[in-house]
């Protein structure tokens, strides 16, 4: 085949094929870089404060609370004639992981809150309320539903939505003891 002057040379069959997988990896590379980024700015604005574990209350019925004899997380305290700890920690081969000793003898005083679930068609809001304040322990929105919180210092509330249904577990407590209301709109 003969070139004629004015036409310009086709690039190789590779060379092309080069030229449009690197455009497709820039392409790609940017969309998920861009998608990315969407979803982190908006999870970042739903993220609140993680459920926190509390110790359960006695009863009334019972006149002092006693620590238990033995747990999963507790030991029982070694008698005075048992053998003088190791410097260094025993290790099974179960718990590749030593784990720690308790080193408190008394048992923590009951907290002076009580916790409560309030179910909602929107999800579930669990709150510990004692008696000037409240908490939130948890807010979980149920299948098909988002949840926002706002917190103030005698206020909280959660808010369920999906579409163009809200629904609202609303916790106060200024100038008095607190109180949930549950709120659909």
């Amino acid at each position: 085949m003969h070139e004629t002057p004015g036409t310009p040379r086709s690039p190789h069959p590779a060379r092309r094929r080069l030229v449009h997988g690197a455009a497709w990896l820039l392409a790609t590379g940017a969309a998920v870089t861009l998608s990315w980024w969407g979803v982190h700015t908006v999870m970042a604005g739903t993220v609140y404060d993680p459920p926190q574990a509390l110790p359960v209350a006695a009863t009334q019925d019972e006149p002092t609370a006693k620590p238990p004899v033995s747990s999963s997380t507790h030991r029982p305290e070694p008698s005075a004639s048992a053998s003088a700890p190791s410097a260094s920690p025993s290790r099974t081969s179960h718990s590749p992981k030593p784990t720690p000793t308790p080193r408190t003898t008394s048992p923590s005083p009951p907290p002076s809150g009580s916790v409560k679930s309030y179910a909602t068609a929107g999800g579930r809001a669990v709150f510990d309320l004692k008696k000037t304040s409240a908490t939130l322990v948890s807010a979980t929105p149920a299948a098909g539903w988002s949840v926002q919180v706002w917190k103030q210092p005698t206020w909280i509330r959660v808010e369920f939505t999906s579409g163009d249904k809200k629904v609202s577990a609303f916790c106060t407590w200024h100038d008095h003891e607190p109180t949930v209301e549950i709120a659909d709109y």
